[in-house]
């Protein structure tokens, strides 16, 4: 059962304008909490696919949701306009995009998402393809680990973190998300205000260039306007500066896209007590015009 609360919950239904009829694409299923809030919206001809790369999402809502409105595909979100040509299906009217990975993802030993994890640093949404973090991090020379997290993790100590953990893989394989997390720690200091894991910017790099999260970002927000319409709504929640900058940028520098919020929607104090993951959480809502 998921564990999973979804985030910004009011604020992506009211954005994303849900009534009738209406066909929606949820890019990010996850533990299918928006999925199932956007179907109560939605009159009886409406209609949700939602995708995600993770099978075992999939796996799960199969046997969670029973509604002839839900459509379920296994595939990066990055990919729905091929799915929706061999469903017959020109255009919809919304598309979500939640960026963040999930509380059962993280709740998982053997995914590595959780920096106490002993088992193999996965990090991977589909684990049916591409190399686990665990074989990349030891595989990389120090500049290139120094590199990709500064790239992706926007971490000033990149050079000191990258030389830690080739000095520990000269010992064993760094193997676990508990001995890479431990690692990172011993060499940057914690925050003043402790409430941010000096593992965090560290992880976040190596889960980005393990899933190429930013490249399929991207690639979506040049697609996403051909294939809404007129007066549809594209809702993106993000959870870090690189990912908001460009969802951002994908809004600004479309034609056919116009903001509905200047600035990004944030997490109310009442939601932030009661689920603290939504603290970073930003929201843009375009629509097509």
């Amino acid at each position: 059962m998921t564990i999973h609360i979804p985030v910004l919950m009011n604020e992506v239904l009211d954005g994303l304008a849900l009534e009738g009829d209406r066909t929606i694409v949820d890019g990010t299923l996850g533990g299918g909490g928006h999925t199932a809030a956007i179907l109560q919206r939605l009159g009886p001809g409406g209609r949700v696919i939602a995708f995600d790369r993770d099978l075992d999402a999939v796996e799960e809502a199969e046997e969670k949701f029973d509604d002839p409105r839900l459509t379920l595909i296994h595939s990066n979100y990055a990919d729905f306009p091929e799915h929706l040509a061999a469903m017959d299906i020109e255009k919809v009217d919304g598309v979500l995009l939640d960026l963040g990975f999930s509380s059962d993802q993280l709740a998982d030993e053997n995914r590595g998402f959780s920096y106490q994890s002993e088992g193999d640093l996965d990090l991977r949404f589909n684990r049916l393809e591409g190399e686990p973090a665990w074989r990349l991090i030891n595989r990389l020379s120090e500049k290139h680990l120094a590199n990709m997290i500064y790239e992706f993790g926007e971490e000033r100590l990149s050079r000191r973190i990258a030389r830690k953990i080739c000095a520990a893989r000269q010992e064993k394989p760094v193997r676990t998300a508990n001995r890479l997390a431990k690692i990172v720690r011993s060499c940057v200091p914690r925050s003043r205000n402790h409430s941010i894991d000096p593992a965090t910017r560290t992880f976040q790099a190596v889960r980005i260039a393990v899933n190429d999260e930013l490249k399929w970002i991207k690639v979506t927000m040049k697609r996403v306007a051909d294939y809404l319409n007129v007066d549809g709504r594209l809702a993106v929640i993000s959870f870090h500066s690189l990912e908001d900058r460009l969802a951002k940028q994908g809004i600004v520098e479309s034609d056919l896209l116009e903001p509905i919020n200047r600035k990004p929607i944030m997490a109310s104090e009442e939601e932030v007590h009661e689920n603290p993951r939504s603290r970073s959480a930003k929201l843009r809502v375009a629509k097509r015009v």
